[in-house]
Formats: structure tokens, C-alpha cells, sequence
């Protein structure tokens, strides 16, 4: 009988971790994702008691946090929760809305830095064509990244999250990574 062991987005049996100057990568291997989509006629859902956000939005509370992605639909992050069924946990919280798993579908990379804020904006500069500036935290939108489209969260003033496709971890990983190494090395 074949021993089946989990792997990270990654490949590997423990999420992968680095650091460069006062910024730190780091995988995110236990977010447990679910999409939740309002249906026709419905109220807005308030699973779990998480007040869904409003466009350009993410809100975190209760154990959970979601974002914005269209009208009437949100993706629910659900920290600690990949290994278990966390999207038939929120179908019954939100029975009026329509959810589907998402976990295994996507790779979730947390950037923090330790000098404040000024190294995650200087890191949004290099990554994506988003106004540094005015994407504070409680920020999310959908934006082209490398060849890739990818969600950005702005979690807090010194943390960043970056959420893609899971077949595209090594490219997300590795576009991380240029960028944090490039920042280390300029001048200050």
C-alpha cells in the first residue's frame, strides 16, 4: 500500500520560509479558502458572524477573514483551517449562499517586514501596478502579477498577503523572492 504524505503548494512537507533584510517569506500552507456568492434575491450573508467586505476591501474577525472578488461574492480565509472541510462548515453558517472549496486551489504567501511599513511598499512597487500609497491595510484587489493574475491583501501596515493559483506556486514564489533579494541589496 503507497504512503500518502501532504505537500505544501511548494512540494514540500513544511512550508517554505526566507528572509532578505527586514522583509520575511513565508508560506502559508494551513489557510483554509472557500468562495461564498450571495444568491439572487438573498441578503448578504454574515457567516459565522464576518461582515463581508465591500469592493477593494478584506475584513478580518471571529476566526476568519474574507475579501471583495465581484459583486456579491467574497473569498473566506479561514487561518489553521486547510486540513479540515472548512467550505461544508461555512455552507451550513451560510445555507442562503452558494460556497465552494477552494483551499487546494490556491497558494497563499504572507509577507511581514520588521523596519514598518516602508519595505511592503517599496515591495508592492517592484510587484504589482497598484498605487502603493493608497493600498492600506484592509486593502485587496485582483492584479496581473509576472505572467499571473493574483489577489493582494494588505493584512496590516507591515504585512502583505499574496494569494495565486496553486499550479503557479514556483512562479509566485520565485517572483517573491527576485524582488525581496533586489530590495535587500539596494542602497539605503
Amino acid at each position: 500500500m503507497t504512503d500518502l504524505a501532504p505537500l505544501t503548494a511548494l512540494g514540500a512537507a513544511a512550508p517554505r520560509s526566507a528572509a532578505f533584510g527586514a522583509l520575511t517569506l513565508a508560506e502559508n500552507a494551513d489557510l483554509g479558502l472557500a468562495s461564498l456568492a450571495q444568491r439572487r434575491g438573498a441578503p448578504v450573508p454574515v457567516p459565522m458572524g464576518l461582515a463581508l467586505p465591500g469592493p477593494g476591501l478584506w475584513h478580518a474577525g471571529n476566526g476568519l477573514a474574507a475579501f471583495w472578488t465581484g459583486p456579491g461574492q467574497w473569498m473566506i480565509e479561514a487561518p489553521g483551517r486547510a486540513a479540515e472541510d472548512f467550505a461544508a462548515a461555512l455552507k451550513r453558517a451560510a445555507p442562503e449562499a452558494s460556497v465552494t472549496e477552494q483551499t487546494d486551489g490556491f497558494c497563499a504567501f504572507e509577507i511581514a517586514s520588521s523596519a514598518g511599513p516602508a519595505p511592503i511598499v517599496a515591495l508592492l512597487e517592484k510587484l504589482v501596478n497598484l498605487d502603493a500609497g493608497a493600498f492600506g491595510p484592509g486593502s485587496a484587489t485582483r492584479t496581473g502579477f509576472e505572467h499571473m493574475s493574483i489577489f493582494v491583501i494588505r493584512r496590516a501596515e507591515d504585512r502583505l498577503a499574496v494569494l495565486g493559483m496553486r499550479s503557479a506556486a514556483g512562479s509566485i514564489w520565485h517572483a517573491l523572492e527576485t524582488a525581496a533579494r533586489r530590495l535587500e541589496e539596494m542602497p539605503t
